[in-house]
Order: C-alpha cells, then sequence, then structure tokens
C-alpha cells in the first residue's frame, strides 16, 4: 500500500504515533528514553514541539519545521530507533523479525495531519492535552505528567482547571 504525505516545508503537523502492543505501557516506563531520543533527534534535525503527550502505548504530537524543510519521516524513524536500541530486548520475535533484524516495538506507520489554519491548530492542540482525559488516564488534566499543558499552564496558555473534572472516570 503506498501511503500520501503531505510534505510541506515549515509546515505545522500532527502526529500519532502507537505502539504495536496497545496494551503496553513501554512509553510511560521508559519515559526518560523517549524524551532523550527526541532530544537527540531534535538537536540533529531541528523542530518545535507545540504540543505533546505521551500515554502508556501511543502519543501525540504538534510539531513545526524549519522554513527549509518537510522531512518529519526522517525525524520519527530516528525517535523510534534510538528508543527501541535503548531498550533491553525483551518482546518475542517472529522469524521474519529475526532475519530481518528487527525490533517488535513501534507500528511501522504514523498518522499524520497538515495544520491548515490556527482554528485547525488549535483543536489539534487541545486534542493533544486533552487526550488523557479522553482516555480515563486522570480526572484533571494538570495531573497528567507527560504532557506540555505543564509549559501551555506556565506561558498563560491555559489555566490549569482547563476541562475541569472528568465525570465517571476510571483511574
Amino acid at each position: 500500500m503506498r501511503y500520501r504525505r503531505n510534505y510541506v516545508a515549515g509546515g505545522t503537523y500532527f502526529f500519532t504515533v502507537n505502539l504495536l502492543n496497545r496494551n503496553s505501557a513501554l512509553l510511560v516506563e521508559h519515559i526518560d528514553v523517549l524524551r532523550e531520543s527526541v532530544r537527540w533527534v531534535k538537536h540533529r534535525q531541528p523542530f518545535d514541539i507545540n504540543a505533546w503527550v505521551v500515554l502508556p502505548d501511543h502519543l501525540h504530537a504538534v510539531l513545526t519545521l524549519p522554513d527549509d524543510d518537510h522531512d518529519y519521516s526522517n525525524r520519527w524513524r530516528e525517535i523510534k530507533k534510538r528508543f527501541v536500541k535503548s531498550l533491553p530486548k525483551t518482546e518475542p520475535l517472529t522469524g521474519a523479525h529475526k532475519r530481518k533484524g528487527e525490533r517488535v516495538i513501534w507500528q511501522r506507520r504514523f498518522w499524520e495531519h497538515t495544520i491548515r489554519d490556527e482554528r485547525d491548530y488549535w483543536h489539534h492542540v487541545n486534542y493533544v492535552h486533552f487526550n488523557p482525559m479522553k482516555h480515563s488516564l486522570v480526572n484533571r488534566i494538570i495531573d497528567r505528567p507527560y504532557s506540555s499543558f505543564h509549559k501551555a499552564v506556565e506561558r498563560g496558555i491555559y489555566q490549569p482547571s482547563w476541562c475541569g473534572e472528568g465525570l465517571n472516570l476510571k483511574l
């Protein structure tokens, strides 16, 4: 299957990146490894993080690339690769994965959406920050530790009580 990606130099994009095992919690269990992987790639291939949240089995991000650059695919490939190489090899591998030397941590692809305008931007930034409540991980957005929401509160973009308290959420 051929995927059509929209590459816009200097573009702002929304991403969803998933672990292959959707019952895994590797991303939060190894949050420092993920952070270092992002830092390493960001240093070599700069980008701005507009919004970011890490859940146990997936993450969402809104990123902006430099004006002369459109290569988000390589950035995600490198982030995923560095994360995997830093983990102990504990996952079961099929014969095909062993022959190819592949680890089976991430889904091969990721979801990408090119941000069209300011309304679309805020829709996706809010979605990123609301996602932990959507998945019943917290009753208040501010309680999710792995989120850019905290920096947005510091910058006055959101109030700490944004979205209030969740109703009937399991914790």
